[in-house]
């Protein structure tokens, strides 16, 4: 065990950064490191801030990319930063100090599907399983070594925002399995092995280029929808189709038995598989962002 850590920084937002803080929190008296907790996005409903007001931490609000660049890169202590729910690009030469070390949550199982909104690409793809993992951050996205993972099923009717919320589920257990091991610099780590040349999925990037047409099967249209199903959170814009040589954009789309069908205004209805139907409700006048 190398020197220890004389602070700890957390940077992340929402839930499992909520439960990741207080569990950090708890340690603190074990350790006897400093606590800060650092939020690069806005938050409507930020848990984390009164986390750190009812625990008394040191609390961050940095939207300034290069205003927590600077922040990071100066700072001199031995420090652990916890990259959770973070969508913020650690730069080089923070990466590169020998007196810090981060580590990051994805809610995948790298190597595969690195980059953004890995949850909805799994469901696009139709894998079965995914899972979360930590790892020590390098100059590379995603590319450190492995410090544990955990997994989980992808169930056929998963939504976006329901299997998000397992992951972030799976991460809080992942990071208080692993994180003394982390603090007292004794985590058993395996290599990504080869990555040159993986697909990196972008922030910009849509599944299915945010469209479908009618024609394609139902099961991918399925999929299409419930991958950039975020709820009431606007990640994707709504997916859009041609109906009648209109364009029109999906609002609204939902599983069901045969016998609940009825005529309605602007819904159609796709066969999915032998008893179900898909309800597709949509409204004409769309932009014409999607292609």
């Amino acid at each position: 065990m190398g020197e220890r850590f004389d602070r700890v920084v957390v940077i992340g937002y929402g839930k499992a950064a909520g439960n990741i803080l207080k569990y950090i929190e708890e340690q603190r008296a074990a350790y006897g490191y400093r606590l800060k907790f650092i939020e690069h996005e806005s938050n409507a409903f930020s848990i984390t801030k009164s986390i750190c007001e009812e625990a008394d931490l040191p609390y961050a609000f940095m939207p300034d990319k290069h205003e927590l660049s600077a922040y990071l890169c100066g700072i001199a202590e031995k420090t652990l930063i916890v990259s959770a729910s973070n969508n913020f690009l650690f730069p080089a030469a923070c990466v590169g100090k020998n007196n810090i070390t981060i580590i990051n949550f994805h809610n995948a199982l790298l190597p595969d599907y690195p980059g953004r909104n890995a949850p909805s690409w799994v469901i696009y793809q139709g894998e079965q399983r995914t899972g979360i993992t930590w790892h020590y951050v390098t100059a590379g996205i995603d590319e450190g070594n492995i410090i544990m993972q955990k997994e989980c099923a992808i169930g056929p009717d998963d939504k976006a925002y329901e299997l998000t919320e397992r992951l972030m589920d799976l991460a809080c257990e992942g990071f208080v399995e692993c994180f003394a091991a982390v603090l007292e610099e004794r985590a058993q780590t395996k290599s990504q092995g080869a990555i040159s040349g993986r697909r990196m999925y972008r922030s910009y990037e849509v599944p299915g280029d945010g469209f479908f047409d009618c024609s394609e099967e139902p099961e991918r249209i399925y999929r299409l929808l419930r991958s950039v199903d975020y709820g009431k959170n606007d990640i994707f814009p709504h997916m859009q189709t041609i109906v009648d040589s209109r364009r029109v954009e999906i609002i609204r789309y939902r599983k069901i038995v045969p016998e609940k069908r009825k005529d309605e205004e602007n819904v159609m209805y796709l066969p999915l598989g032998e008893t179900h139907l898909l309800k597709i409700k949509y409204k004409e006048g769309c932009t014409e962002a999607a292609k």
